[in-house]
């Protein structure tokens, strides 16, 4: 198994971005290809004993900034980290590439570099998020912030076979994103989208979802546009952080037999905090297009990025994309023609 990693990609790139590779190859027993300034990398890799693993480097000159418009950028910029690691698994020198640079740049990159698996019109992105009873898997959580329902039909597919091989879920339930249970709530998109889902044959749909679903772990596969997706996304991460703040500072302020006892729940807390953390999911999958493709959180760390190349590695050795090529086919006309 061998993934090229965007070495240049996140806020804290490129030094967060190789340390999180070299633990990869460590525990993962992994090929990795960096990507990116060769010189900026060597200064990393120089800092730390990598002896015994198989890291190499690929020199790409150029990076795709988050202020570019992501489709002209990755035309423009043929040498540019996220181009040139894509290019790798196209040609089959690598299994996989990750990145958590621009995620329109990726998209876009992946659309140029990848394709799409014949039969998905529009590639989504996957985002596990936990719930109290395991995980949920939203999407899309970015990639189309406009999608007819037939697009949502697919994401339905591609949704709850990464559940399904990927998570473990047996027979995921999949459920429409709506603001009710009955099946007659919703707009537009969601009543055109309903009997759709109703047709399919291989996905265990379960009807509508609403928001507090997902924290319940109600549901295993959660299904939107990518709009409403990330506005619940970003809402999740925002409030799971706000909630640990508001309990350090309650703690913080209290006396001391409070604190004392706090000191007893810690285990507790502490196993929360990794639970919700995202850094532990390590990056979503970008589903629809002819390759593995891991998108991962802008800020990621060191510990995100071993995490994302786990989760490649899994993608890869579960056939995802087979299995996607392989259910869409079976469906048929249902996810190709209709609006």
């Amino acid at each position: 198994m061998r993934v090229a990693v965007d070495a240049m990609g996140s806020d804290y790139a490129p030094e967060q971005i190789v340390l999180g590779a070299i633990e990869a190859a460590k525990e993962y027993r992994c090929d990795i290809v960096l990507v990116g300034d060769k010189d900026q990398i060597e200064k990393v890799l120089d800092k730390n004993d990598i002896n015994g693993l198989n890291i190499h480097i690929q020199h790409a000159s150029e990076v795709i900034e988050m202020t570019e418009h992501p489709g002209a950028a990755v035309r423009k910029k043929k040498d540019a980290s996220v181009v040139v690691a894509t290019k790798l698994v196209k040609e089959g020198q690598c299994d996989a590439v990750i990145s958590a640079g621009s995620t329109g740049a990726g998209v876009a990159a992946a659309l140029f570099g990848l394709g799409r698996i014949k039969g998905i019109e529009r590639p989504t992105i996957a985002t596990p998020i936990p719930n109290i009873q395991g995980t949920t898997v939203l999407l899309d959580s970015g990639a189309n912030v406009d999608s007819k329902p037939k697009h949502l039909v697919q994401s339905a597919i591609m949704g709850s076979l990464y559940a399904e091989y990927v998570l473990g879920i047996k027979s995921p339930r999949v459920g429409l994103l709506n603001i009710g249970e009955e099946e007659t709530k919703g707009n537009e998109q969601a009543l055109a989208t309903y009997p759709l889902l109703q047709q399919l044959q291989t996905v265990n749909f379960i009807g509508n979802a609403e928001g507090r679903d997902i924290p319940q772990g109600t549901v295993d596969v959660v299904v939107c546009d990518g709009f409403v997706g990330n506005v619940v996304l970003k809402f999740g991460e925002g409030l799971a952080s706000a909630i640990m703040q508001l309990i350090k500072e309650a703690v913080k302020n209290s006396g001391l037999l409070t604190k004392l006892a706090s000191l007893m729940v810690l285990p507790a807390l502490r196993s929360l905090k990794k639970k919700i953390d995202y850094a532990e999911y390590g990056g979503a999958p970008l589903l629809g297009v002819d390759g593995c493709f891991i998108i991962c959180h802008g800020s990621s760390k060191a510990k995100a990025i071993k995490n994302a190349i786990r989760v490649a590695i899994e993608f890869t050795d579960n056939k995802v994309v087979e299995h996607i090529r392989e259910n869409i086919a079976k469906e048929g006309i249902l996810t190709n023609d209709n609006e």
